[in-house]
């Protein structure tokens, strides 16, 4: 669940942290005192878009913290996301998330202490919290999304077969495109392909070696020069190892080293230092013995040869002219050729691939055929099933006549199957079936959120559930029934609700009142937790705007009493 949540700078909240708990968390106040900003903040915190307009500026920035406390699945699909990303839980195993936007509409996240993408925490958003406001309600007008609805309701067999049939439909549609290109491009591929392979048979006359060009540059300026080097390691040689061959009286490097190692050796056992040396000097002997082997071969080896250099001058001169036409090295050449050939697949037009193509279009057009059909009986299976509970609810929310169906009409089979999902609400016996944005009013729509959300929380879904006013419209009985589910949901969720109605407040946990304070030059709000007669007081000035009227507070306790026995029943 969520613990805290800190706002800073947002809106008319300069600094307030609401400190929230398992169950119902109702958060009142009067109308423009920032209730709205909670919801904002929240849906900062779990990456959604930044509005630089709802800054204030003075500090300039606004910045929204959470501390996150999960458990099970929740904690094991957060963690594993945030070490993704390269963060972790702190100590306790809770989640610090926190997130900055400036006046100038510049955004950072944090999870952790650690800086992260803003997707981030989009991500843990999904797998932890749903916000269900009056923006929820027209999405929920949509028929895309009361297939997915539908869908989601279906359950976890249902969504694999969904997933399962989207591959069948991607590779059937990309297969259905590729035959359609081949044989409508047919001229402009066959063109493409003829220099393609010119291309490619020039460059198999030649046929370059990987760092070839490389290769051959350096051993042309070997031999352009073989006259320089042969006397550049002549005198290099000579001046080491001369000796060593004999007839030479002059001393070189091999001898002067020798002769220094025993001269230093015959006075080490007077002073240790002078054998350490003679070791060293005994390692550079044998370190120029080797650089002399070496030079030694190396000349053996050099040999002007002008037919070779020749060969040479001819090989690079037809590298050139592929690194010309193809890219600026061999390497490159390698790597054009390899895509030609790639290319030269794809270009195919003979009669023979067309022929598999289309035997291939036919088995995933039919794959993807029958797939549907299945994801269509599940559907209309899921469908009664779905329809009978949100039935059910809304007989709990003081609408026992109004009766949901699901509609699975049949459709052009698309990347989500062969059918729409629309949802129709029957008001009342006798009423006709219509869908759900002509069916239903403003207070009607709600509590059909509602019920939806009541019957997918029963499904699993994200442990925090936030509901923003989605009480709008609403009054008397249905209001008490509203209270009544958002509390019975808060047995398994937690629960936030921002509401202006007395009977849903009085179902809460804990209490939180968004207040104004004009006392100053600027407006501020802040948020407090009320218990006991500061909650009564709220509630009657939810009731009767008279939070001091003796008979408001009556009545609101009156109401919590009847709210505290409802829950424990």
């Amino acid at each position: 669940m969520l613990e805290e949540l800190r706002i800073t700078g947002l809106g008319v909240i300069e600094d307030t942290t609401l400190p929230l708990t398992g169950g119902m968390n109702v958060i009142t106040g009067e109308t423009g005192a920032g209730k709205t900003m909670v919801v904002t903040g929240l849906g900062l915190l779990f990456g959604g878009r930044a509005d630089a307009g709802r800054v204030r500026a003075d500090p300039g920035r606004a910045v929204v913290e959470g501390r996150l406390r999960l458990a099970k699945q929740a904690a094991a699909a957060v963690n594993a996301r945030i070490a993704d990303a390269g963060a972790e839980p702190d100590e306790d195993g809770t989640v610090l998330l926190s997130r900055t936007v400036t006046v100038e509409g510049r955004s950072r996240a944090h999870v952790g202490g650690r800086s992260m993408p803003v997707s981030v925490l989009g991500d843990v958003g999904e797998q932890v919290v749903a916000v269900h406001g009056q923006s929820d309600q027209l999405r929920l007008l949509r028929p895309a999304e009361q297939r997915a609805s539908l869908d989601r309701f279906a359950g976890a067999e249902h969504e694999k077969l969904l997933e399962t049939f989207r591959e069948a439909y991607t590779q059937w549609r990309a297969v259905e495109d590729d035959l359609a290109d081949r044989r409508r491009n047919a001229r402009e591929r066959n063109q493409e392909a003829d220099l393609l392979r010119l291309g490619l048979d020039e460059i198999t006359r030649v046929d370059p070696q990987p760092g070839e060009d490389d290769e051959l540059k350096a051993e042309a300026q070997r031999l352009e020069h073989a006259e320089g080097l042969r006397t550049a390691a002549a005198l290099a040689y000579g001046s080491i190892a001369a000796g060593v061959e004999g007839g030479d009286e002059t001393p070189d490097a091999t001898s002067l080293i020798g002769t220094a190692r025993r001269t230093l050796e015959a006075q080490a056992g007077l002073d240790a230092k002078l054998g350490d040396l003679a070791v060293r000097l005994e390692e550079a002997a044998t370190l120029i013995g080797d650089v002399s082997a070496e030079l030694s071969a190396y000349l053996d080896a050099l040999d002007a040869d002008p037919a070779r250099l020749e060969a040479l001058y001819e090989r690079r001169a037809a590298l050139r002219g592929l690194t010309r036409k193809y890219a600026d090295d061999v390497d490159g050449v390698i790597a054009w050729a390899s895509r030609a050939r790639e290319r030269l697949s794809e270009l195919d037009t003979s009669d023979e691939l067309l022929e598999e193509l289309d035997r291939e279009r036919q088995r995933l057009s039919a794959e993807a055929a029958e797939l549907a059909g299945r994801l269509t009986a599940a559907r209309q299976e899921a469908a009664g099933r779905f329809a009978e509970q949100v039935t059910v609810e809304l007989g709990g929310l003081a609408m026992p006549h109004a009766r949901i169906e699901v509609a699975v009409v049949p459709r052009e089979i698309g990347p989500d199957g062969a059918d729409e999902v629309e949802l129709r609400l029957l008001a009342h016996p006798g009423a006709p079936s219509l869908p759900l944005q002509r069916g239903a009013s403003g207070g009607e729509l709600s509590r059909v959120m509602l019920a939806i959300e009541v019957v997918f929380a029963g499904a699993g879904g994200p442990p925090t559930l936030v509901f923003d006013e989605v009480d709008a419209g609403v009054g008397g009985q249905a209001a008490v029934e509203i209270g009544r589910r958002l509390a019975r949901l808060a047995r398994s969720h937690q629960v936030l609700v921002v509401t202006h109605l007395p009977q849903v407040a009085a179902f809460a946990d804990r209490h939180l009142v968004v207040a104004k304070d004009t006392g100053g030059a600027v407006t501020t709000s802040g948020v407090r937790v009320v218990e006991d007669t500061d909650r009564a007081r709220e509630l009657a000035r939810m009731l009767a705007g008279l939070p001091d009227s003796d008979l408001g507070i009556a009545h609101a306790e009156e109401l919590l009493a009847v709210a505290a026995r409802e829950k424990r029943g």
